[in-house]
This record gives structure tokens, C-alpha cells and sequence, in this order.
């Protein structure tokens, strides 16, 4: 076994407990629809086919909301993330052997030789997280019409909107940016990482996975408060981890909600508001129709693409972007990260058509 187990027997600790959420993720997954890519002196790529355009790093980037993010790391080219299984703790990287415009998207474990069926549930995780099975056509579209979204939208042509992999790390990756900066957020975020998830070293490295539910619901909540959450977040963590992992708490029941029902839901739990409860359902369960309201980053960010006066967004604007206002928020932050250059921008794409005129919507 490779990795930090952290309790019990393997049938009954977190990492089992993992594993079947990934495998619960991975529904419908064939084992046979992984091509293998046979590497040169080095780990087996496996691959994850999807269509172009594809922008990885953008995605990534997305993901993390700031390079420190504990878990989800860009290192070079390629996405590296820590998964923990029943076999342990896995180090996975993603990389773009193709273009944008023609992926060729694969994925190899770095520090040994897991079963065949880890194998799928984790490329089945890969898939949900980076999108790899939405179509960003219409989107895009939609996009470059709009005028103050356009040179950010061609800069990240071919990004996905990403999505966290379970139910526990959404609460856990939204729960501590409340009332805080991504700066702020994904420091505490790093801390109970650190505190809390399994762990592997490769190559004099440590690697740490994402906090399994069962962990954190039997934690101090003094424990808890130490890596910065306040005494009603490690409350609201804490009680969420402890009914995702007795099975009270189900994705799948949110999942089956419309999106105003599943927000209604949400914020039916005590410590969930409207922001977190949209969040929630933007960045858990892709539901790219819904804006987070009162976000201030985001509406910092947006008035400045949009050339709006300062202060909170209205909700005429948000809504007159309808069923695509959920991008206005990874454009933001996506215009953001362009800015500090973490994000290569998408090559133009040559055309020999002239561009339609008077087609640009305000």
C-alpha cells in the first residue's frame, strides 16, 4: 500500500469511502473506452479523448482559482492532482500532447501500477472535473457577440467550466471563501489539506488528496478552527462531512433538483446562503446557468469587462446574459488570471470569411 490510510479498515475508512464515491462518479464508464498510449521510459498515458477546442491550462487554472491551491497544481504543462483510493494514495498528471484546436488529451499515474478498475473511476473523476464532455461551441458563440467579453473570450477559447469531483469537496472548496478573498480562502482551504487529507510522496515530493468526509467529520472542532475557519464554518464542515458519510447527504439528491429547487435545498443547511448555495451548484454540478449572487470579485472583475459602474452588479445585467450567466463568473476570474499571466491565451484561429458586420450585441 502507498499513501497515508489516516483510519480503520481498509472496507471502512475514508479512502474505501472514497472510492466508492469516484466509482459512483464513474457510473456507466467502460473500461475499454480508455485508449492506452504506450509512453517511451515512463509511465503509461492513457487516453481522454474530447473534442477541440480544448484549453487545458485554462481549465486548470480555473480550477485552482490561485496557483497555491494545495491540490489541483499546474506543473510545467500538465495538471497534477493526488487521488485517494482503497489502494491507496495515486499521483495523476494531465497533459495536452495536441493543440487546442486538436486535442490529444491523456492522463498517466506517476507513482505505480493501480488496478484497472481505480484506473477508470479515475478517469471517470478526470472527465467530470475538466469538463471534457461539454461542448463549448454555443458558449463561445455567445461570447465573442458580446461586446467587453470578446478579446477574453478568444484568450480563453476552449476552456471548460470545471467542476469539483465529489459532494464533500464542493461544500469543502466553497465553505471557507465565505466572506473572504480567493487569497484569503485558498490559504485556509491549503491548511486543512495539509491537517486532514492523505498524502504520498513521489520523488521526494508530497502530494496531498482532498480531505475524504469521514476524516473531517470526526475531527476536533478545535482541530478545525486551527487552520482558520471560524467557529461557525468547522461547525458547518464538520456536520455536512458527517451526513455525506453516514449516505444522508447525496449528490445525486441535489443533482435531480431543478436548479431553483436545488438552490432552495441548499440553503435549507444551516450555514449555506445564496452565494454559497450558487457557487455550489456553478462549481459542483456545472450548472452554468446560475451567477453567484453579491459576489463582489466577481462583479469588481465584470465591471471592469463590461465597462460598468462600480459597485454590485444589478440583476438586470446578470440576467440579461440568461442561461449562459454562469460564464460571466470564470470570465471574470479567467480575465483576472489572463492579467497576472497564468493562463497562456488560445491562439487565434485563421479565417479566410470576413467577419459578419452589425452582428455584435451590446
Amino acid at each position: 500500500m502507498n499513501g497515508d490510510w489516516r483510519a480503520g479498515h481498509p472496507r471502512e475508512g475514508p479512502l474505501w469511502q472514497a472510492t466508492q464515491r469516484l466509482r459512483d462518479a464513474g457510473q456507466g464508464l467502460r473500461l475499454d473506452n480508455i485508449t492506452h498510449a504506450p509512453g517511451v521510459g515512463g509511465p503509461e498515458h492513457r487516453s481522454l479523448p474530447t473534442a477541440g477546442p480544448f484549453h487545458l491550462e485554462a481549465t486548470v487554472r480555473l480550477l485552482q482559482r490561485r496557483p497555491t491551491n494545495r491540490v489541483d497544481t499546474w506543473v510545467g504543462s500538465g495538471y497534477r492532482r493526488a487521488y485517494a483510493t482503497t489502494e491507496g494514495v495515486w499521483l495523476v498528471e494531465t497533459r495536452n500532447f495536441g493543440s487546442i484546436d486538436v486535442p490529444d488529451v491523456r492522463f498517466a499515474i506517476l507513482n505505480g501500477a493501480p488496478s484497472p478498475a481505480t484506473v477508470a473511476i479515475v478517469a471517470a473523476s478526470l472527465r467530470r472535473t475538466l469538463g471534457l464532455d461539454v461542448d463549448p461551441a454555443a458558449m463561445q458563440r455567445w461570447a465573442e457577440r458580446k461586446r467587453g467579453l470578446r478579446s477574453t473570450a478568444l484568450a480563453l477559447r476552449g476552456f471548460r467550466p470545471p467542476r469539483f469531483p465529489s459532494l464533500f469537496e464542493t461544500f469543502g472548496s466553497v465553505i471557507p471563501f465565505q466572506q473572504l478573498s480567493l487569497d484569503a480562502g485558498v490559504s485556509i482551504m491549503g491548511r486543512l489539506v495539509d491537517r486532514f487529507g492523505a498524502s504520498v510522496d513521489v520523488g521526494g515530493t508530497r502530494w496531498f488528496a482532498f480531505p475524504e468526509p469521514e476524516v473531517v467529520a470526526e475531527a476536533d472542532l478545535e482541530m478545525l478552527r486551527s487552520v482558520g475557519l471560524s467557529r461557525q464554518k468547522a461547525e458547518t464542515l464538520r456536520r455536512l462531512a458527517a451526513r455525506i458519510a453516514s449516505g444522508d447527504l447525496r449528490e445525486e439528491t441535489f443533482a435531480a433538483l431543478p436548479t431553483r429547487a436545488a438552490l432552495a435545498a441548499l440553503t435549507e443547511e444551516p450555514g449555506i446562503g445564496p452565494w454559497t448555495a450558487a457557487v455550489i451548484l456553478l462549481r459542483g454540478f456545472g450548472r452554468t446557468e446560475v451567477f453567484p449572487p453579491q459576489d463582489t470579485g466577481a462583479a469588481r472583475g465584470l465591471g471592469a469587462l463590461l465597462s460598468l459602474p462600480r459597485g454590485p452588479l444589478s440583476a438586470a445585467v446578470i440576467d440579461g446574459f440568461g442561461e449562459h450567466r454562469g460564464y460571466l463568473y470564470f470570465y471574470s476570474l479567467g480575465a483576472q488570471l489572463l492579467g497576472r499571466g497564468l493562463i497562456a491565451p488560445a491562439p487565434r484561429v485563421r479565417s479566410n470569411r470576413r467577419p459578419p458586420q452589425g452582428r455584435r450585441e451590446p
